[in-house]
């Protein structure tokens, strides 16, 4: 039964759940509007009450509201089962009246009008979809998978082979890695004679997936302050992009975001000093985690950004919410709009039991007392914000005395990338290349070794977290990054990566000691 009041659907603004027609309305242009709110996440339709709400009811147009009642099968593919409930009412001229209040559901299917024109329902209005939205459209309905769509002008030759093959050996896989590529998931096919490559194959396995897709990556941007600013007052400190496949730039953004979360030491009830980091770490990878698996690949101009402020961080995905997953049912609704990316990444234990990681976001942030997490889906975009306190509640504790890895630097805009064309055997050549923008106001904190500018530090910094996903003695650590004097070496990264916990002692042993080893701390899961 409909919960509006009459005066409510009159005085109320139109939403994405809400609009008000005339009775006087032409079928096939109503079918515009039922497409779009069918396509969306449903809606009511108040018929009988124009836009600016003087109610004019539907008795005198009868033959035309039967009209209207059948356009959902007559203008609408597939068609639309709707519900309808007349509701009595007095018009603007004083007599005793209806409305009629459609109800159009949420079907999870894609919808087009006789036209094949396709809308979707965004704000107080139904938008046209063009050419590329309605593809993103279809591949969020699963309709279509992009990750299955064949990548023009990609070859064998653009596929690394050696990590296809690492993948088998992973899974268990008993033949070939050419049978895999073909017979498992079609990432490789025939079509008219040709060999085509799929999207997945290119994102998952290909030696550098930018070529194809540039926008293919994890953009890390750190702002001073609480809000993102622009023009002379811009507010950016660090512009961070990885790139790579899939795997390697989740991993390697995971390493350097981790290295910029602020960490707070307090005096527990037992008397103990007890440090954690201002967010739970689980909540922002698995954010991030999402973001890969789910973006909207189809939609090439642009990239998973992770915009950090000094109170929030924010999750910007590409694409609409995909299948029945809407901001209220997130919790508990699950929809893979990329199967095969969201099962390779699950098989690396980056993505959890489906459907479990978001609801355990909302307990850890539960525990740690902090807000839930804010969900905004508009434009083709999905935005996700977890913050590290409530609004204008005061620190519950001290921040820690160690140094940190991270220093306020001039806005600096890098791009951390991996190129499999270099790789020996299974080992990652990491090849990163940097742009610097400059800012007439600077501010560094000053440096022992007047040499190196911060900018080096820190790209010496994210090179050392990738580089040690597998465990390095401190001398290779040097040879990558080019250094000889080990005192430095030790005093300038080392000592301090080690201090706030981005890396980590293999064994207990003395940092001399032939056998140490370090390695970059994993994901806890």
């Amino acid at each position: 039964m409909i919960n509006y009041t009459i005066e409510w659907m009159q005085t109320t603004n139109e939403f994405a759940h809400f609009d008000r027609k005339s009775s006087r309305i032409k079928a096939k242009d109503f079918s515009a509007t039922i497409v779009a709110f069918a396509n969306a996440h449903g809606g009511d339709i108040a018929i009988g009450i124009e836009n600016d709400g003087t109610i004019t009811g539907i008795d005198d147009e009868i033959a035309n509201v039967n009209e209207l009642e059948k356009a959902s099968f007559d203008f609408v593919y597939p068609s639309v089962l709707i519900s309808e409930e007349p509701l009595s009412c007095i018009d603007s001229k004083g007599r005793a009246n209806h409305i009629l209040i459609m109800h159009i559901p949420e079907t999870g299917m894609f919808h087009s009008n006789q036209a094949d024109e396709c809308y979707y329902r965004t704000g107080d209005g139904s938008k046209k979809l063009n050419f590329q939205e309605r593809l993103a459209l279809m591949y969020a309905k699963g309709v279509r998978y992009f990750e299955d769509e064949p990548v023009y002008r990609a070859s064998l030759d653009d596929i690394d082979l050696p990590s296809v093959e690492k993948w088998i050996k992973r899974i268990g896989y008993p033949k070939s890695v050419d049978e895999y590529l073909r017979e498992n998931g079609a990432f490789v096919r025939e079509e008219n004679g040709k060999t085509v490559i799929s999207g997945a194959a290119i994102l998952l396995f290909g030696k550098f997936p930018q070529k194809f897709f540039p926008r293919a990556q994890i953009r890390f941007i750190r702002y001073e302050g609480t809000e993102e600013k622009t023009g002379a007052e811009m507010n950016v400190i660090k512009d961070v992009s990885f790139q790579g496949k899939l795997l390697e730039q989740t991993q390697a953004a995971f390493a350097f975001i981790k290295s910029q979360i602020k960490e707070h030491t307090y005096l527990n009830k037992d008397g103990h000093f007890v440090t954690v980091p201002e967010y739970p770490e689980f909540c922002w990878m698995e954010l991030i985690v999402n973001a890969v698996a789910h973006r909207d690949y189809g939609i090439l101009g642009t990239d998973i950004q992770v915009k950090m402020f000094d109170e929030h961080i924010t999750v910007e995905s590409p694409g609409i919410l995909p299948g029945l997953v809407t901001e209220s049912n997130i919790r508990h609704t699950h929809f893979s709009r990329n199967p095969k990316i969201a099962q390779f990444l699950k098989e690396y234990e980056l993505v959890r039991e489906f459907g479990e990681g978001i609801d355990r976001i909302y307990r850890e942030l539960e525990e740690a007392k902090l807000p839930d997490p804010l969900v905004k889906a508009k434009d083709f975009m999905v935005r996700v914000t977890i913050k590290n306190s409530e609004p204008g509640s005061s620190p519950q504790a001290t921040p820690q005395a160690t140094p940190q890895v991270t220093l306020k630097v001039t806005p600096q805009i890098t791009t951390i990338s991996f190129d499999s064309t270099t790789r020996n055997g299974s080992k990652t050549s990491f090849q990163p290349t940097q742009k610097i923008t400059p800012q007439a106001t600077q501010k560094a904190t000053p440096q022992a070794t007047p040499k190196v500018t911060l900018q080096e530090d820190e790209n010496r910094r994210a090179k050392i977290l990738v580089y040690c996903e597998t465990p390095r003695r401190a001398r290779e650590i040097m040879t990558m990054l080019g250094l000889s004097d080990i005192k430095s070496f030790k005093s300038r990264y080392l000592g301090p990566m080690l201090a706030v916990g981005v890396l980590k002692k293999t064994s207990k042993g003395r940092s001399t000691s032939p056998n140490q080893r370090y390695q970059t701390r994993k994901r806890s899961l």
